[in-house]
């Protein structure tokens, strides 16, 4: 009888094991059963611990047998699902799938000191008559302030040049009663002001004195007090500049991140300004 190989997998830096299924021939379930067993007893005798298995969408018919060894799903993206397995007695410090999700809204200004305002074809505010920031949802591998920037561009198409950070939100059980919604208040500036609407996701928009929005008869019940809050502060911002937030600093050897910190001190940081963030468009 030939002798079962391992699965081919990779130590990570935590005493763990990762497979990586996702440039492999195909097997069979049954193929693939043996070798996770003999695997598993493998690595618990190296005194291994967390085991993690990606497995291709084209090997989803694998995934079964795993639950049945003990293994439970951690996350799935468009072509793959991340599987784990904690060898040791528990408690599991494997680190949990990923519990936030992270949204921007854009306080923009043109000007002659007026706010861009949208209303939406969809969602929450549909049909209300209420006006709002542009708002979306920060894309993989995108910094806030770009995200902010690409979707003022998307909705409204106005160029802008990002500004601050004014205040963020957290808001937990928002993404399907699971996780937790972090929403950062930006501020840009306006380098064009002719507005086309997308008309997809955007019924109107338009430019607003900034106190006819945040006097909204929305803003002003009692169970819309955060929508309230944020639009003070955009006010605030508006009546005078002694309210600061946060800019973006680059560390001189950071790679694919920015710093954000009080505008006030930024130069006293041993970085420098993150110039891509001055840029009108992305």
């Amino acid at each position: 009888m030939d002798k079962i190989s391992l699965l081919n997998g990779v130590e990570d830096n935590h005493g763990g094991i990762v497979v990586n299924l996702m440039k492999v021939k195909p097997m069979t379930v049954d193929e693939f059963d043996s070798k996770l067993d003999v695997s598993l007893k493998a690595w618990k005798d190296q005194g291994k611990k967390g085991i993690w298995i990606k497995l291709p969408s084209e090997l989803s018919s694998l995934v079964n047998t795993a639950l049945k060894r003990g293994f439970t799903y951690h996350h799935a993206e468009n072509e793959y699902v991340m599987l784990t397995y904690w060898l040791p007695e528990p408690p599991s410090t494997l680190p949990a799938n990923a519990s936030h999700r992270i949204g921007i809204g854009a306080f923009v200004l043109n000007k002659n000191r007026e706010m861009l305002v949208v209303q939406e074809n969809s969602g929450y505010f549909k049909n209300t008559g209420v006006w709002k920031v542009p708002t979306g949802t920060i894309k993989e591998g995108e910094g806030i302030w770009a995200g902010a920037v690409r979707e003022v561009k998307e909705e409204t198409n106005i160029e802008t040049r990002f500004v601050e950070v004014l205040a963020f939100r957290e808001s937990h059980k928002a993404v399907w009663q699971r996780k937790t919604d972090i929403f950062f208040i930006c501020e840009l500036e306006a380098s064009t002001f002719e507005i086309t609407k997308q008309d997809s996701e955007i019924f109107g928009a338009k430019w607003m004195p900034v106190e006819e929005y945040a006097n909204q008869p929305y803003h002003a019940k009692k169970e819309n007090e955060m929508f309230k809050l944020i639009a003070n502060i955009c006010l605030k911002r508006w009546q005078e500049k002694g309210y600061t937030g946060f800019s973006t600093v680059l560390a001189m050897n950071s790679s694919k991140g920015s710093l954000y910190c009080n505008a006030d001190h930024a130069n006293l940081l041993n970085g420098k300004p993150d110039q891509d963030s001055t840029l009108t468009s992305i």
